[in-house]
């Protein structure tokens, strides 16, 4: 089936043409005509199978149509996301596709300054994408109405109750119109988010995307055993192997991202970071600078494995394994979008065996092991550029070798 199949206006199909968009994905196929047809969605679709597409396309028309029937209706759709830079491109996926629908839409959250947020929301806006802090802001402010909302989205929901946002969507209920259509998009599914999904959606369509396979198929993993305190070296080798691949590390700590920043600076690797201590503008510019691939390098921490759209990502490394399973298929799921392959590199120390064998069993299989024998891993460690690096380790061959020296002088 192609988009040009569809019963949608005009001007969407030609948006959906000049994107590249002509046969939908499986989630886009199966979750399109019951949002097209009023019903409740209950979505379980992986990163990077174009699950803003599949909630974005139906609610665009609908609205359009519904504004040539003259109903004048302020904020007709929230959508609701766990981050600021999720926040900025769904609305940017948003106003790609609404191109001359006469579809308004609106990104709110926060980081900048609210005053032109609220002059945005006093000129009208038809879809409002909004994070919960500023929205509950300018709610208890009086500056946003949430009464006529017709239709609401909550997406990356998982991450939101990783956030600790549950009581925030519990509470907005009480402003929204019981009447109403409700979308509810997760990477995973828990008894905690079912439990949730179904307290909030209407005799929903349900809808799971590869439920045995978590991760898309054209990502190949690996794992190599590596000390932590040698992953730098090896964190060296994989970009000297691969100079024109655009990689984004994953770290579980804002101090060790920068850390590692600081030791690629040293071997002459130069990268860029993201993670929470950062502004918004800090972000923003980040973001847009890696996307572009100005920057090639950017080591980030779990703020940004959800939901973000990265093109052409060739690698994605697991510098340190994340502390909750489910994060791997986050972080992994920025490479290999689409058609594209890409490739999963992990480093795991002795002391984070048992989050990878935690990791393998949410996938049902092992993760491929990349072997390493000792001569090339000492090698890899003796040969690295980083001149603080081999100052730590000459001293412990010093310290060994006069431990050796010592026990030798003893034996005499």
């Amino acid at each position: 089936m192609k988009f040009t199949d569809y019963h949608i206006s005009t001007e969407l199909k030609t948006n959906l043409e000049k994107l590249g968009f002509r046969r939908p994905t499986d989630i886009q196929f199966k979750a399109i005509p019951p949002v097209l047809n009023g019903e409740d969605v209950l979505a379980i679709a992986q990163t990077g199978t174009g699950k803003t597409a599949a909630f974005a396309i139906p609610v665009i028309n609908k609205i359009q149509s519904a504004k040539k029937t003259g109903r004048k209706t302020n904020i007709r759709c929230l959508v609701m996301v766990p981050t600021h830079e999720l926040a900025r491109q769904i609305a940017g996926v948003f106003i790609s596709l609404a191109e001359n629908t006469g579809v308004k839409i609106l990104a709110l959250h926060g980081g900048v300054e609210q005053a032109p947020q609220i002059e945005a929301l006093q000129q009208g806006t038809d879809v409002l994408v909004a994070t919960p802090g500023r929205m509950f802001d300018l709610v208890s402010q009086g500056f946003l109405k949430l009464d006529n909302i017709e239709i609401l989205i909550l997406d990356e929901a998982d991450h939101m109750l990783d956030l600790g946002f549950i009581k925030d969507i519990r509470d907005m209920m009480r402003f929204l119109p019981v009447k109403r259509q409700t979308l509810f998009f997760s990477a995973t599914i828990n008894p905690t988010i079912k439990k949730l999904a179904y307290s909030l959606v209407n005799k929903p369509i349900r809808i799971q995307i590869s439920p045995k396979n978590p991760v898309a198929k054209n990502i190949e993993h690996s794992v190599a055993f590596i000390e932590m305190d040698d992953k730098r070296a090896f964190l060296e080798r994989l970009i000297g192997q691969h100079p024109d691949a655009k990689i984004l590390v994953f770290v579980r700590t804002k101090v060790r991202a920068e850390r590692v920043k600081s030791a690629m600076e040293r071997v002459e690797i130069l990268g860029t970071t993201i993670h929470s201590d950062k502004s918004h503008a800090e972000r923003t510019r980040t973001m847009e600078n890696f996307k572009k691939g100005i920057n090639k390098l950017l080591i980030a921490t779990d703020v940004s494995a959800r939901g973000i759209d990265i093109p052409d990502v060739d690698i994605v490394v697991n510098y340190d394994l994340p502390e909750v399973a489910e994060n791997y298929v986050h972080r992994v799921g920025r490479t290999g979008r689409g058609t594209k392959k890409g490739l999963a590199v992990s480093f795991c120390s002795s002391g984070e065996k048992e989050i990878l064998a935690q990791i393998e069993e949410f996938l049902g299989h092992e993760i491929p092991v990349l072997e390493v024998d000792m001569g090339l891993y000492n090698q890899i460690v003796d040969f690295s550029l980083d001149t603080n690096y081999n100052w730590k380790k000459l001293m412990k061959d010093h310290e060994k070798e006069q431990a050796d020296y010592l026990k030798k002088k003893k034996k005499k």
